[in-house]
């Protein structure tokens, strides 16, 4: 452990590794356990009964509640206890009983950005790359190898699909079963999911402009609401709507799924 110059404060039923390395001023409540080349970053306070595995690696000003087990091996049959790794942000926090998995693969890592809230149950599995200020509300489970980008907010009891790609300042609504990408600013349910809305609150606070977000309008009309094929929408929407760099991610992601297989971009084509 590192010697640090503010107070470093250990329970004394805490059981913390000889490898782990501890900034200055974290907290390790009652039995926590503290696995081998774990790192954890100043102000990063755990409360009681976290266990944080192996070769995991936490940012700055983290809080940890409860329960929560982070950097478990993956669930994933070709692991074979490879080294591989969990490396989270800062100013994440990750409530009570959350799984995070490290990776499967040698020296892969599963990913979670900064300003994140993973709510009580929630579940990431390996091999996923999570963004930053995303949002996920009680019992969402995320299959491996899944990619979610910043700002997403998911609602609760949520499962995704492995591979999937969630594209950023999405919002997915509770009870929702995600087996395909969902596109970036929309607004998506249901059984299976479908996209009934732009997210325009979600735009304008992220600072997108008028014109950006008009365009984003017809887009998504053209793209979910007209008689046209993708191919068709994605064409008009080239022809009609006065290029953005918004617009032009929502045209590079929706042509990318067409790509991957089952509406799912990250992963390969079967033939």
């Amino acid at each position: 452990m590192s010697k640090t110059d503010r107070k470093t404060e250990i329970h004394p039923t805490a059981i913390v590794d000889n490898s782990a390395e501890l900034g200055e001023g974290v907290i390790i409540g009652p039995y926590c356990i503290i696995g081998q080349n774990v790192q954890i970053g100043d102000d990063t306070r755990l409360e009681s009964h976290v266990v944080i595995d192996r070769n995991t690696k936490m940012g700055k000003g983290c809080k940890v509640l409860s329960g929560a087990v982070l950097g478990g091996a993956p669930q994933d049959y070709k692991f074979k206890g490879e080294d591989t790794y969990l490396i989270i942000g800062d100013g994440n926090i990750i409530r009570e009983c959350v799984t995070l998995h490290r990776a499967s693969g040698e020296g892969h890592a599963t990913t979670i950005g900064d300003n994140n809230m993973l709510m009580a149950y929630c579940h990431v599995g390996h091999n996923c790359t999570l963004g930053s200020n995303i949002t996920m509300a009680n019992t969402v489970g995320i299959s491996g190898h899944v990619v979610v980008e910043d700002r997403v907010v998911f609602g609760g009891i949520v499962g995704v699909h492995q591979n999937v790609r969630i594209g950023k300042l999405a919002m997915i609504g509770g009870f929702s079963k995600i087996l395909q990408d969902v596109p970036p600013f929309a607004m998506v349910e249901g059984r299976p999911t479908r996209v009934y809305d732009l997210n325009k609150v979600g735009l304008r606070r992220s600072g997108v402009g008028p014109q950006a977000r008009a365009g984003l309008r017809m887009a998504y009309k053209l793209l979910y609401r007209s008689n046209l094929n993708t191919s068709q929408a994605l064409e008009a929407i080239k022809e009609q709507i006065e290029p953005s760099p918004e617009l032009q991610y929502l045209v590079d992601f929706v042509s990318s799924v067409r790509q991957g297989n089952a509406g799912r971009q990250l992963e390969a084509p079967r033939f």
